[in-house]
């Protein structure tokens, strides 16, 4: 336990400065907008690296790696999958999300740019939309609190409980002290560390192989056979189902909420450029993690158990192994801050969502912003003791909470947060319709359908988006208010585009 010391020490001292940076964003939180969207003020850099971070949660360092050990290069279409949808996410949608946003009255959440967007004066659309970001974040908070719980329990010998909350206070208190902007500044120093250990850790991991490493491809055979084959054993519903995890980028609210934060639409380009830069290298690292690992621990069988125990756990017994305990507590806090960057950002918009489009829009409609402020610090708790209650479950894998929630989001809003940046003849009706068909038919499809192979993004993705279209052309077209809305958005939009050219 003495060997480990060092790196508790790391952990304290990352956790105190995380802490720290709440507490300076506390200062500059004067009203409910710097709460939960940073007074729209971020730059390309912290917008790029907080959207990285917010994004890559603790499956990059954990579940990713260990899907890639258990099962060779197969499982990286994942990862394709999520550059090609990532990408078409900055260039499609984060320019037009920005100024849409703000055109239609401000909106500070998704559910207020829905109503806002579709002319919702009776709050519908609010009101699913809000439950939608309740039921989904609740089960990814809860993959975060397995994975900082799984951190804690591997290095420090700790019970799965006493993990779990430790892990979960550390990120609430600065969520809590500090809003939008301390989880922003604090992504920004994350992204920096995670993007450090991904690519020390697999490089690291191909030298200590030593001479043995000239028989690297021998070794994954012997271990793994097919190991580098991406088709190998694999049926082309397979090879979907992985690649379709990048459709859930359109749907995702922490990180469409981060297109929304930035200073100005000319941000994003240059953000496009960073964000992505750091993803693929972030990617790379963490398959390169888990391939190389599959050589380390042929080579090394005695030094396999917990690896074998639980392969989610590959990133962080081949830093114990390789490093220095100071080093390692350096490398190892990059689990932490990809669990707490995107934990914090999720309790942030369940935060949004009960504060903004349920309590101030059916409650207190004139409650001033010091109160909101205070109510969304006191939903953040809330949303977080949920989040602990489903975690509770030391069996948890994090890769298949993640893939559920990703999942829901992604059909219930990826379809409706397109067609509304590019469609107006979308209705209210076709985004009610819509959203709902998107978040049933996953929740139908993973209990009932699961056996089938096919992931239930697609099938949910696909009949949102019918839905939407076929409700709204059978509908009433939009009132002329909210068409003059939506093109006052576009022409502006395109205007600030064509500047940049």
């Amino acid at each position: 336990m003495s060997q480990l010391n060092p790196t508790l020490i790391t952990f304290i001292f990352y956790i105190l400065a995380m802490v720290g940076i709440g507490l300076y964003a506390y200062k500059a939180t004067t009203d409910f907008s710097d709460y939960i969207l940073g007074g729209r003020s971020l730059g390309s850099v912290v917008t790029a690296l907080s959207a990285g971070a917010s994004d890559m949660s603790g499956w990059l360092l954990m579940g990713l790696p260990g899907a890639i050990y258990l099962a060779g290069l197969s499982e990286a279409w994942i990862a394709i999958g999520l550059i090609i949808g990532a990408w078409l996410n900055w260039l499609l949608v984060a320019g037009r999300l920005r100024v849409h946003t703000e055109v239609q009255n401000n909106a500070l959440t998704l559910p207020d740019y829905f109503t806002s967007r579709f002319g919702d004066s009776k709050k519908i659309l609010r009101i699913i939309s809000a439950i939608v970001i309740l039921v989904f974040f609740a089960i990814y908070c809860a993959s975060g609190m397995v994975a900082g719980a799984r951190l804690f329990e591997s290095l420090f010998g700790w019970s799965y409980t006493t993990a779990l909350w430790i892990g979960a206070i550390a990120t609430i208190s600065y969520v809590c002290i500090g809003g939008f902007l301390a989880i922003s500044w604090t992504d920004t120093f994350q992204a920096g560390l995670m993007i450090f250990a991904l690519l020390l850790t697999p490089i690291m991991t191909y030298l200590a192989l030593g001479d043995n490493s000239t028989h690297f491809a021998g070794l994954i055979e012997q271990a793994r056979p097919h190991a580098t084959n991406m088709i190998s054993g694999l049926s082309f519903l397979a090879i979907i189902s992985s690649a379709a995890w990048g459709l859930g980028y359109f749907g995702q609210p922490h990180i469409l909420v981060r297109f929304m934060a930035a200073d100005s639409v000319k941000s994003i380009p240059a953000a496009r450029k960073i964000g992505m830069s750091w993803m693929i290298l972030c990617l790379g690292g963490a398959v390169g993690t888990g391939f190389i690992g599959i050589a380390y621990f042929q080579l090394h069988p005695e030094l396999a158990a917990a690896v074998t125990q639980n392969p989610e756990t590959i990133f962080m017994e081949l830093n114990k192994i390789l490093f220095n305990p100071w080093v390692a507590g350096i490398i190892l806090a990059a689990i932490l801050a990809a669990v707490m960057s995107t934990l914090s950002c999720q309790l942030l918009v369940c935060s949004s969502a009960l504060t903004e489009d349920l309590y101030k829009a059916f409650i207190r409609k004139n409650a001033s912003q010091n109160e909101l402020v205070w109510v969304g610090r006191f939903m953040v708790l809330a949303i977080s003791v949920l989040a602990i209650a489903l975690a509770m479950n030391p069996d948890s894998k994090v890769l298949g909470l993640v893939a559920y929630a990703w999942a829901g989001f992604g059909a219930a809003f990826g379809p409706l947060i397109i067609l509304s940046l590019f469609w107006k003849r979308m209705t209210l009706n076709g985004a009610i319709i819509g959203m709902i068909v998107g978040a049933v038919t996953v929740i139908l499809w993973k209990n009932t359908m699961a056996h089938t192979g096919l992931y239930e993004i697609v099938p949910g993705f696909v009949l949102s988006f019918i839905s939407i279209i076929v409700v709204s052309l059978l509908g009433k077209a939009p009132s002329a208010e909210v068409t003059e809305r939506f093109e006052k958005s576009d022409a502006l939009y395109k205007s600030e585009m064509a500047k940049l050219k």
